[in-house]
């Protein structure tokens, strides 16, 4: 019988990452200076991240190597397993073989430490005291907050007020790394303070809160911005576990058929499947399938255009797909895949026809996150559970021995409220209205 979990010794863990820039069949469109409608030049974009990431924005080489002081912290976790998921297949009935990369055993229980480690240790490097980011639905917020307690430096995190709500734990696990926590929209910052005026209750938005943490960076000298997914250098960070399951398919003796990620901006679901960019080049059939809510339909729904990152207008103007950057999602439940827009490498994967999207609602989600635990016996956190649903349609749809490979992203030990909303019946299956996004896309520049 073949081995149900796959492991490493730290001895295998990758030394560099992947960077798919160079293996592209046509080069990106490149980010724009939103005031001159010209590519960007790399210092202006040095009031907010240090000059080391953002060479690797822009870099054109294959592999960065991974200094020692970030390999040293992905150690406490690193490499983490691949499973095969023998039970879930018997109860689908699946012909085909599912694994999952097992990303929940890091210490903030999901797969964003490994930028997380990476963006603090660079900022350290460069003098940084404290890093400002955003947070859906906490994941990456606790991750930075470990990351900068790791290497002793301070951490603010915006997050989206539904969410905080939603899910209050999180804030606790943030504050007791050491990092702060506020709900955005907040009273904090100027596009806080202007959004609660036109709306006291507003419950928020990614671009929103990115808004606020950009603001925050860009008035404090020692205080740098951090972003959680969408930008090339979090994506070249990830591949460290795509770089893993290649290398544990092989003990396995095992070649993917389908690759599977859910996506709010992109960084979980391009860390697996851009390892494997050029052997899908070279003409090997493998599918990248990338799973979305329907409630914030970027890939499946958005428009492939420039657009800003986020709502107030101060990033960089950045080709993708996106539902534009005004966007209010609805308060879903799977807060981390509420973003308007994709990353460009996913999204120019996406317009070049190597990759499928998928969206699914809420409540069939959650049914498949509980079929997940009542055979495999672990809670995912929803975004997660998005992954769950299209492996599982994917094993029903596959030939008999095909593999099917998905990023478990996260636990859901958090999310317990959303779990009991779930078993309540009390979940509502939203989806975004061809009418709004029309709407919304409207608001999109003109280049």
């Amino acid at each position: 019988m073949q081995q149900t979990k796959i492991l490493l010794e730290e001895k295998d863990m990758p030394t560099s990452w992947y960077n798919v820039m160079p293996d592209l069949p046509e080069p990106m469109a490149p980010p724009l200076d939103p005031e001159t409608k010209k590519p960007i030049a790399p210092e202006k974009l040095s009031a907010i991240f240090p000059m080391s990431l953002i060479e690797q924005e822009m870099s054109g080489e294959r592999w960065i190597d991974i200094p020692e002081p970030i390999q040293e912290i992905y150690r406490l976790y690193r490499p983490s397993p691949l499973v095969r998921a023998r039970r879930l297949e018997q109860a689908i009935g699946s012909k085909a073989r599912i694994y999952y990369k097992d990303e929940s055993v890091s210490p903030a229980g999901s797969h964003k430490p490994n930028t997380a480690v990476a963006q603090a240790y660079y900022n350290k490097m460069e003098g940084v005291r404290r890093l400002a980011t955003e947070t859906g639905a906490g994941q990456w917020g606790t991750a930075l907050s470990f990351a900068c307690k790791m290497l002793d430096m301070k951490c603010t995190v915006y997050m989206v007020r539904c969410s905080y709500d939603q899910k209050p734990y999180r804030g606790i696990i943030i504050r007791a790394y050491g990092g702060e926590v506020f709900p955005s929209p907040s009273r904090h910052t100027s596009v806080g303070r202007k959004v609660l005026e036109q709306d006291p209750n507003s419950g928020g938005s990614l671009g929103l809160a990115i808004s606020e943490a950009v603001e925050d960076a860009a008035q404090n000298n020692d205080t740098k911005y951090a972003l959680g997914s969408v930008l090339n250098h979090v994506i070249h960070h990830q591949t460290i576990t795509g770089l893993e399951v290649k290398k544990q398919l092989e003990i396995a003796g095992e070649t993917p058929d389908v690759l599977i990620g859910c996506v709010g901006g992109g960084s979980n679901f391009g860390g697996l499947v851009l390892p494997y960019m050029p052997e899908k080049l070279e003409g090997q059939k493998i599918r990248f399938m990338a799973v979305e809510p329907q409630a914030c339909p970027t890939l499946t729904k958005g428009r492939f255009a420039y657009d800003y990152g986020d709502m107030a207008r101060q990033t960089p103007l950045i080709k993708m797909y996106t539902l534009g950057h005004g966007y209010f999602p609805p308060p879903i439940h799977s807060g981390g895949l509420r973003y308007h827009g994709e990353a460009p490498i996913v999204s120019h994967a996406a317009k070049l026809g190597l990759l499928e999207a998928r969206a699914y609602f809420q409540n069939e989600v959650f049914d498949a996150a509980r079929l997940f635990m009542q055979t495999e016996g672990f809670l995912p956190a929803p975004e997660t559970a998005h992954a769950i649903k299209a492996a599982i349609d994917a094993a029903k749809e596959a030939d008999p021995g095909q593999v099917v490979v998905f990023l478990y992203s996260g636990h859901g030990l958090l999310d317990l409220g959303s779990y009991d909303a779930y078993l309540k019946g009390e979940l509502k299956d939203q989806a975004f209205s061809d009418d709004e996004i029309e709407k919304s896309l409207s608001e999109c520049p003109e280049i």
